[in-house]
């Protein structure tokens, strides 16, 4: 699993921070969390390319998360695309639709699903479950987990020992399937470790501190989560919001998170060292996100 920040600022771009957006690569696939204006310009930059990203996961319509989906998708129609993007977002996503049915290119080539989402499981598959939550913002806003689900342990002398031929029983017993050997069942718990936790990413969006987003993002492996001002500044993110970098830590802390990375930065800051001091004093292993920083898990 790989994070990519694309964009890390607020509001307002900086000299060296774009708007929103985090790009996932993992179990085969690349998705987009948030796609604020300049996305595919910073995705030129991570040298990821845009055909690949199946998926895109919008946290809310403010046009820092947004703005950056009309000409992205225009680029991949540009380019040829053919596989299907599905782009998933709270209520209201059919307002986005429209808006960009009428922004001059209302033809796309290429399947494009558009899928209404509210708080719950959105997808789960064998390979990973991905999760929303709503979190408080001054709009409709959605936080993100992605989840990785791993298998057992295979147990290969275990199977050997009760007579399962090497070959292909071997992976039906690893995907849960008994078989039969010189008429004996041999089930899958015979042959299979305990039960292994995948990494979790958790991802808040825009938010105020919450009950909710401390349940959601419960034993992350990694917890990314906004922290556009410091405690200097808790006036304005009550005013607008949003957390202040203690909030974030606390909410790391509280989550039994393993680290946590901050970003979503107003641009008042120019130095974020305030902004990691304070959220290193109450949860320690946390991060200053910075425009095209990878992380892998």
């Amino acid at each position: 699993m790989e994070i990519t920040f694309l964009g890390t600022s607020s509001a307002v771009h900086s000299y060296s921070r774009s708007h929103p957006s985090i790009a996932l690569k993992a179990f085969g696939e690349t998705m987009l969390f948030d796609c604020g204006e300049g996305t595919q310009r910073q995705l030129i930059y991570a040298k990821i390319s845009p055909m690949k990203i199946s998926k895109i996961f919008i946290t809310h319509y403010h046009g820092d998360h947004i703005l950056g989906i009309p000409g992205l998708l225009q680029s991949m129609n540009f380019r040829g695309r053919e596989t299907k993007l599905t782009i998933y977002g709270p209520r209201g996503l059919d307002n986005l639709r429209e808006a960009i049915s009428n922004l001059g290119f209302p033809n796309f080539d290429f399947p494009l699903e558009w899928i209404e989402i509210d708080s719950g499981t959105i997808i789960e598959n064998e390979e990973y479950v991905i999760k929303a939550q709503r979190v408080k913002h001054n709009t409709l806003t959605l936080a993100y987990s992605v989840e990785e689900l791993k298998k057992p342990r295979f147990l290969r002398e275990k199977a050997i020992e009760l007579g399962v031929p090497v070959g292909p029983d071997f992976g039906k017993l690893h995907k849960g399937i008994a078989v039969e050997v010189d008429g004996k069942v041999i089930k899958p718990e015979q042959v299979l470790g305990p039960p292994r936790k995948g990494h979790k990413i958790t991802y808040s969006g825009d938010t105020l501190p919450c009950e909710e987003m401390i349940e959601f993002a419960h034993d992350s492996s990694i917890l990314i989560h906004e922290s556009t001002y410091t405690l200097e500044d808790r006036d304005k993110a009550e005013l607008h919001a949003h957390s202040t970098s203690a909030d974030a830590a606390n909410i790391a802390l509280q989550s039994n998170s393993q680290e946590l990375i901050l970003t979503h930065f107003s641009t008042r800051y120019t130095d974020v060292s305030d902004i990691l001091k304070e959220a290193q004093e109450i949860f320690e292993n946390t991060k200053i996100a910075k425009d095209l920083m990878k992380v892998e898990l």
